[in-house]
C-alpha cells in the first residue's frame, strides 16, 4: 500500500466523487493500520474524524461506491439465530505440549532424527485467546471462522470485521489465502470492561481469554466493536498462489500485508537457543499488556513441516512449551467453612486479593483438616499460592519465617456452623462431616445437585434461585420442588410471571428424565452419572433396585462391593424411602427404558470414544455402538479392544497407542456404522 504522502496526494488529485471516495477509503484504512497495528499514528484524531465524516457522506450519496473493505463497513448487521458452521479446508490442529527443557531437547532430537538433518526453528509467544481463520479472496476479507473443534468452526465474519487490526483488504495478495491467528483482549481493555460491568451490577469476566471468546460470539457486532479486541496473525491455512517457504518468511509477509504480527518471535538454530528464549520470557511475559500461556516452537521450513506431517491430533513439526503455574505470595486473612451436599465441611482460605495467572484471587480451597496440618497453614500466615492446572487457586505452602506471633492455628469446628449439630470424622477418611444428614446447608446443596444438568436438568434452577426458594421458605427438600405454584414463585424478588412459568415447566419436564438420572440426582454416595445409567440398565425399575442384594448388585461387572454397600445402605434409610415415595406420588418416573441391542456385530468389543466427532456427539455414538453389542467404557485399559479418536483426542489416544490397541479415526468409524443408521 502506498505511503501516507502518496495517499494524501491521491485524495488531493481526485476530481470525481468516485475517485475521492476510493481515495478516502484507502487513506483512512492506512491511518487505521498505523494507529491500531503499528501504534504510530500520522494523523490527528480531529482530521481523521473530519475525513471519516466526509467519506460517510459520499458513500451515503453514492452507495454504489461502497466497498466491503471501506472503514465505514466494519460494524455490520446482527446475526439471527446461531452462527453458521464452516468446515476448515485445512484442519486447525491443536499443539502437543512440553513442560521441561529436557522435553524440549527430546522434541528437537526426534525432529532432527526424522528429518535426517538439523532444521531451524521459529519460537513465538503463545497468545492466550481464541484461534481464528480469515479467508481472503482477491485480497478482500470474505469470511472469518473460529477454530471450533479444529475441523468445523463458526462463521463470525461480521464480528471479526470490527477488529481494527484485521485488514479488510490486503494489497498484492494471491487469488485465495487463509490467514490464521489469535483474537485476544488486551489487559487494559479487560480492566475497563470489568469496571463498567461491576458498576452496572452485572457479572464480571473471569479472564481476558473468556472475555475475548464471549465478545467474538456476540450476535450483535456493535457489542463486539465496543470491546476493542485485537488480533495477532501467525499462520497460513489453505491458499492458492501463495509462494511462501518458511514460517519466518510468512511472518515477514504478514507484516507487509499490514497484519498485527507479534514482534517477539525469533529464529533459533538449535535446542540451546530455543531454551534460552523460553527462559527469557519466563519472567518478561508478566510485563506484556496481554496474556500468554507458553511458547510455541515451530520447524521453520515448510518443506520440513510437510515431511514431518501430523498425528490425528497435532502436527509433528510444532509443540508448545508450558510454563509452570505462576506462584504469588499473599496473606490468609481468615479460614471459613463451606458445607457440601454430603455434609462435608470444607475449609476455605480467605486471602488478601492478588492477581494470579490472569485473574484476581481472593479465596482458595484448603481441602481438609489434614491438608492444613501438613502445610502448617494458620490464620494470618503469609502463603504462596498458584492455580492448579492454571484454573483452581491453591495454597502451595506457608511461610513460617514471616510469622510475627499473632497468627492463629486453625481447628475444625466441633459443631456444624449452620445447624450446630456435632461434627464427625469417620475412620480412614480425611473429611469432617456434619452429623445431621438433613442439615439445611446439606439440603440446599442436595437440591442444587438434583437440578444440575447431568441429574434432573431443571433449566433455570441455579444456586441463587435455590437459595431464594429456601429463604422464602418455599422448599426444604427436592420433593418440595414439585409442589411449587406460580402464585408462590411470583412473591420472590426478581421473579416475574414469565420466569415463574418457565421454571415450573422445567420442573415438570424433569419428571420424565428416567431412573438413571434420578439415581445420580438423589446424591447416593459413590453413584455418579455414568454409574446411575449402568445400574438402571441392569435394574430398570426402582422396585427391582430397592429389593436388590449385595450379591445381585455385584453380579454386574461395573458394580463393585463398595458401590453395592452404598446402594443397599441408602435404601434401608426410612427418610430416603419416604423421599422416593413422595417423588413417585408427584409423577417422577421411576423406571428406565432399556433398548434391546439391534445387532450383535460388535459383541465382545470393548470400545472407548475420545475427542470430538464432527458427525455426532460421543453419547450418540456410544449408544449406537452399544445397540450393536459393544461394551462402552470411559477409560483405556488392557481390556479395551478399540479406541475411536475424534479431534483433540488426548491422553487416552496416547495410552491406547502404547498398549497397541486398534485405533479408528472418524472416517473409519463412519464406515463401520454406515448401514446401521
Amino acid at each position: 500500500m502506498p505511503a501516507m504522502k502518496e495517499l494524501r496526494a491521491a485524495l488531493t488529485q481526485a476530481s470525481t466523487d468516485e475517485a475521492k471516495t476510493h481515495a478516502l477509503q484507502h487513506l483512512l484504512a492506512y491511518c487505521g493500520y498505523l494507529y491500531y497495528v503499528k501504534d504510530a499514528p500520522q494523523m490527528e484524531d480531529y482530521e481523521y474524524d473530519k475525513l471519516y465524516r466526509e467519506l460517510v457522506e459520499l458513500e451515503t450519496a453514492h452507495p454504489e461506491y461502497i466497498t466491503s473493505y471501506s472503514p465505514t463497513q466494519r460494524v455490520g448487521a446482527k446475526v439471527e439465530g446461531d452462527f453458521p458452521k464452516v468446515v476448515h479446508g485445512t484442519p486447525m490442529l491443536s499443539l502437543g505440549n512440553v513442560f521441561t527443557y529436557e522435553e524440549v531437547r527430546g522434541f528437537t532430537e526426534r525432529t532432527e532424527r526424522d528429518l535426517g538433518h538439523q532444521p531451524d526453528y521459529v519460537v513465538e509467544l503463545k497468545i492466550d485467546g481464541l484461534a481464528c481463520n480469515l479467508h481472503y479472496e482477491n485480497g478482500v476479507l470474505v469470511r472469518a471462522v473460529t477454530r471450533g473443534d479444529g475441523r468445523v468452526g463458526e462463521d463470525v465474519t461480521n464480528n471479526v470485521r470490527t477488529i481494527q487490526s484485521v485488514p479488510l483488504w490486503i494489497e498484492n495478495a494471491p487469488p485465495y489465502i487463509e490467514i490464521r491467528g489469535e483474537v485476544y483482549m488486551p489487559h487494559k481493555e479487560f480492566q475497563r470492561i470489568n469496571e463498567e460491568r461491576e458498576a452496572e451490577g452485572v457479572p464480571t469476566f473471569v479472564n481476558p481469554r473468556n472475555a475475548a471468546a464471549g465478545s467474538l460470539r456476540q450476535l450483535d457486532p456493535a457489542i463486539t466493536a465496543s470491546r476493542n479486541l485485537d488480533f495477532f496473525a501467525y499462520a497460513l491455512g489453505s491458499s492458492d498462489g501463495a509462494s511462501i517457504r518458511s514460517q519466518h518468511e510468512l511472518l515477514a509477509m504478514l507484516d507487509e500485508y499490514h497484519f498485527h504480527v507479534n514482534p517477539n518471535y525469533k529464529l533459533c538454530h538449535n535446542a540451546d537457543e530455543i531454551i534460552e528464549r523460553i527462559a527469557y520470557w519466563d519472567t518478561e511475559r508478566h510485563n506484556l499488556p496481554y496474556d500468554t500461556d507458553g511458547m510455541v516452537i515451530k520447524v521453520n521450513a515448510f518443506e520440513d513441516q510437510e515431511q514431518l506431517g501430523a498425528t490425528v491430533k497435532d502436527p509433528r513439526w510444532a509443540t508448545a512449551f508450558k510454563y509452570p503455574p505462576e506462584e504469588v505470595e499473599t496473606i490468609v486473612k481468615d479460614i471459613t467453612i463451606n458445607i457440601g451436599r454430603t455434609g462435608v465441611l470444607t475449609p476455605t482460605a480467605e486471602l488478601e486479593p492478588v492477581f494470579v495467572s490472569g485473574t484476581n484471587v481472593a479465596r482458595a480451597t484448603l481441602h481438609n483438616e489434614d491438608f492444613i496440618k501438613d502445610k502448617d497453614i494458620r490464620i494470618g500466615d503469609h502463603v504462596m499460592i498458584h492455580k492448579a492446572a492454571e484454573i483452581i487457586p491453591e495454597v502451595i505452602k506457608s511461610l513460617p519465617e514471616k510469622r510475627t506471633g499473632s497468627e492463629i492455628e486453625f481447628t475444625m469446628p466441633s459443631h456444624c456452623p449452620i445447624c450446630d449439630s456435632p461434627t464427625i470424622r469417620r475412620d480412614g477418611e480425611v473429611a469432617v462431616r456434619c452429623s445431621n444428614e438433613h442439615c439445611p446447608a446439606v439440603e440446599k446443596e442436595k437440591i442444587i445437585h438434583f437440578a444440575s444438568r447431568d441429574a434432573m436438568n431443571i433449566d433455570g434452577l441455579g444456586p441463587s434461585i435455590v437459595e431464594s426458594l429456601i429463604s422464602y421458605k418455599l422448599i426444604a427438600t427436592v420433593a418440595d420442588l414439585y409442589h411449587l405454584t406460580e402464585e408462590q414463585l411470583v412473591t420472590m424478588e426478581r421473579m416475574g410471571t414469565k420466569s415463574a412459568q418457565n421454571l415450573l415447566k422445567a420442573i415438570e419436564d424433569s419428571k420424565s428424565r428416567g431412573l438413571g438420572r434420578l439415581l445420580f440426582a438423589l446424591g447416593i454416595r459413590l453413584i455418579g452419572a455414568k454409574a446411575g445409567r449402568t445400574i438402571a440398565e441392569h435394574f430398570p425399575t426402582m422396585e427391582s433396585l430397592q429389593t436388590a442384594t449385595i450379591e445381585t448388585l455385584t453380579a454386574v461387572s461395573e458394580i463393585g462391593p463398595t458401590m453395592a454397600d452404598s446402594l443397599v445402605a441408602y435404601f434401608k434409610e426410612p427418610y430416603n424411602l419416604a423421599l422416593i415415595e413422595e417423588l413417585r406420588k408427584v409423577g417422577v418416573v421411576m423406571q428406565e427404558e432399556v433398548t434391546e441391542p439391534s445387532g450383535t456385530e460388535l459383541a465382545g468389543e470393548t470400545i472407548v470414544l475420545t475427542g470430538t466427532l464432527e458427525s455426532m456427539g460421543r453419547k450418540e455414538a456410544g449408544e449406537l455402538l452399544a445397540a450393536h453389542g459393544a461394551k462402552i467404557t470411559g477409560s483405556v485399559s488392557k481390556k479395551t479392544t478399540i479406541l475411536i479418536a475424534g479431534a483433540e483426542a488426548g491422553s487416552k489416544l496416547t495410552k491406547a497407542e502404547s498398549l497397541g490397541i486398534r485405533i479408528m479415526n472418524e472416517a473409519e468409524f463412519l464406515e463401520l456404522i454406515k448401514d446401521w443408521q
